[in-house]
């Protein structure tokens, strides 16, 4: 249905009725939007229409789609601070989450040629390359590649990678998580980033790039972590 001259798209219209309900609390954190069927019926229009107005509610992160499951009211986002030290379980729990961490595969390969120089390593070298999925309160919103040193953490294969690694570098290895280098910036999905999250290829995203120090000031491993564009902030405190 077009607007009158001078008025809003209906689209805009949509959008500001659908923000409103969730700014206002009508619709909360987590709750799902009537289907599109009952959106057009609601504001009889087309589901052409309506689907632009979602979409622009999921660019700017209010909403989310989970396949076959309709949208939902994207919750909070995460806040990360880096000049803190902390992990993503202890991150989630102080701030009121449930976290989880799934390992989706972790095996022994030749290093990646864009992680060798960081590493400080020579081609060929092995490491143990991990590819995890995190979870906020069931909601899958990162996923992680881990490049461990196997001289730093020998046999880290054999134990438990459904966790923090943090605990398992203490524990099993009296290494502690110092200091890092930290490279942030926006890019798009990757395939093997989007199919583990079940979202489309070349979605907006939050790249983190992490190269981790111990307390004696060597190399612990090195992160890449493809995170939700609407499920991280960043904040930073300087004084």
């Amino acid at each position: 249905m077009k607007s009158p001259a001078g008025e809003l798209p209906q689209y805009l219209l949509i959008k500001a009725q659908l923000q409103a309900r969730i700014q206002n609390g009508a619709l909360k954190s987590g709750d799902k939007l009537p289907s599109e069927r009952e959106l057009c019926a609601i504001f009889n229009t087309t589901r052409v229409t309506v689907r632009e107005s979602l979409a622009m509610l999921e660019s700017s992160g209010a909403i989310y789609r989970a396949d076959r499951r309709g949208w939902f009211v994207t919750p909070a986002r995460l806040w990360l601070d880096p000049t803190q030290n902390t992990n993503f379980h202890r991150l989630c729990l102080e701030q009121g989450r449930e976290p989880k961490t799934a390992l989706l595969d972790g095996r022994v390969t030749t290093v990646p040629l864009d992680v060798m120089a960081p590493l400080a390593l020579q081609p060929f070298d092995q490491i143990y390359l991990l590819t995890r999925l995190r979870y906020a309160d069931g909601r899958a919103v990162c996923y992680c590649e881990n490049h461990c040193l196997p001289a730093r953490v020998p046999e880290l294969l054999r134990h438990d990678l459904n966790g923090s690694l943090t605990e398992i570098y203490q524990t099993h290895y009296g290494l502690i998580y110092t200091s890092m280098h930290l490279t942030f910036y926006p890019t798009s999905m990757p395939p093997q980033a989007a199919e583990a999250l079940g979202v489309m290829e070349g979605r907006p995203a939050l790249l983190l790039r992490r190269l981790n120090y111990d307390q004696h000031g060597r190399i612990l491993d090195f992160d890449i972590e493809y995170w939700r564009h609407d499920s991280l902030r960043i904040e930073v405190d300087t004084h």
